[in-house]
């Protein structure tokens, strides 16, 4: 790998066009290290989110389906959502995993942190492995989840991310990653 000295871009200013709940739009004027300057490079802002890999003491593992606007379908992932404000990871990791799936785990063990998109985005997603995984709750959904809760054998998970039933490279990546820890 080349030694060769990368600059970061200079951020001039920014504006915010979009700042709703469900989307922080951030435009920035930035120079780059050539001194070229652009007017409007857009940041989409997160305080990201976590991915929770749980698996019940007979090594089933925990996953929901539901709808995702933003592909207009219907997806398999492991349970999932954004970090609040206020909110530590491992916090909306418990939170979520029990809000989505009325399922808890009384220790996560925290993976691994990926940038989610680090081209135009600047939320990451925190990953999560959960053990002894229980249903002791009901769900507790939001007003956007419709959400189909269900389990499957440990040694199928793998082959889900690999034939597209599990489809979101972030839920792939965070699938691998976990069953290497497990490995371990």
């Amino acid at each position: 790998m080349s030694e060769r000295e990368l600059r970061p871009w200079r951020v001039i200013s920014s504006t915010y066009p979009i700042a709703s709940a469900h989307l922080r739009l951030r435009a920035d004027r930035v120079e780059l290290p050539t001194g070229e300057i652009i007017d409007d490079y857009y940041v989409r802002e997160s305080r990201g989110f976590c991915v929770v890999f749980a698996m019940t003491e007979d090594e089933r593992v925990v996953l929901v389906r539901q709808y995702k606007h933003g592909i207009r379908e219907i997806i398999i992932e492991l349970p999932a959502g954004g970090i609040d404000a206020d909110e530590t990871p491992e916090a909306c990791a418990h939170r979520e995993l029990a809000e989505e799936t009325g399922y808890t785990v009384e220790r996560l063990e925290h993976l691994r942190t990926f940038p989610v998109d680090p081209t135009s985005a600047s939320g990451s997603f925190h990953l999560f492995l959960g053990r002894g995984a229980r249903l002791t709750t009901e769900q507790s959904l939001d007003v956007t989840e419709e959400i189909d809760v269900s389990t499957v054998p440990l040694n199928e998970i793998r082959q889900m991310a690999f034939d597209g039933r599990i489809r979101p490279s972030s839920q792939v990546a965070a699938i691998l990653v976990a069953l290497e820890a497990l490995k371990g």
